[in-house]
């Protein structure tokens, strides 16, 4: 459950700018913590801020959301709903980076992101989300409980921060209201008009004379 001092928000390019270090110490934090998220040891907050200054170029486009947990004033986590989808593609949306620092963590944080960003997701007509996660880690527990399918895994499909290489897996949820299908009524029995036996052997008999 998440504490009420925990809140979650969309972060404009702006907001994302201010919190620029706070951001890069979250993915920083991920990193050593052996966390697939595209990078490996060592890392630097310095690589940290490139890589945020990327996704606020997003944010200010269109072509990303960018959601932050804050816990007393600081920000302790952070997802992103990628909008940049093909043209055939503007019903999915991708989540991208589900970060949250160690020190927060095992309340309810990760799971509040995830819920705010299928409502942002909603909002901007995105009903499919896609991702994909370091297979056995704790974000695949999560994601499964949230709802998500997952649609296969491939075998070492990255480089894990700590050493050795880790399975992938693709999950998918699908965010359209489930619709109840109707059920069929079933054939009503009608009375047979066709006579009994007994009444064919009465039609039958001739009359006395």
């Amino acid at each position: 459950m998440v504490r009420a001092s925990i809140k979650i928000k969309e972060l404009s390019a702006d907001e994302a700018e201010a919190r620029l270090d706070e951001l890069a110490y979250v993915l920083k934090d991920a990193v050593e913590s052996g966390a697939s998220v595209s990078f490996l040891l060592p890392f630097t907050i310095e690589m940290g801020r490139a890589f945020w200054r990327k996704v606020i170029t997003a944010v200010h486009d269109d072509a990303a959301v960018l959601l932050g947990a804050i816990l007393r004033g600081k920000l302790v986590g952070t997802v992103q709903l990628r909008l940049d989808t093909p043209a055939n593609q503007q019903h999915r949306g991708e989540v991208v980076k589900l970060l949250v620092h160690r020190q927060a963590r095992g309340k309810g944080v990760g799971r509040a992101l995830m819920q705010e960003l299928e409502k942002s997701a909603r909002s901007r007509g995105r009903v499919l989300l896609v991702l994909d996660t370091h297979e056995g880690s704790p974000a695949s527990g999560l994601y499964r409980s949230l709802g998500f399918a997952c649609a296969g895994t491939v075998p070492g499909y990255a480089q894990l921060p700590l050493g050795g290489v880790g399975d992938t897996s693709v999950y998918y949820k699908d965010l359209r209201p489930v619709v109840p299908r109707p059920t069929k009524a079933k054939p009503t029995t009608r009375a047979s008009t066709r006579p009994s036996g007994s009444a064919k052997k009465v039609a039958r008999k001739r009359p006395t004379r």
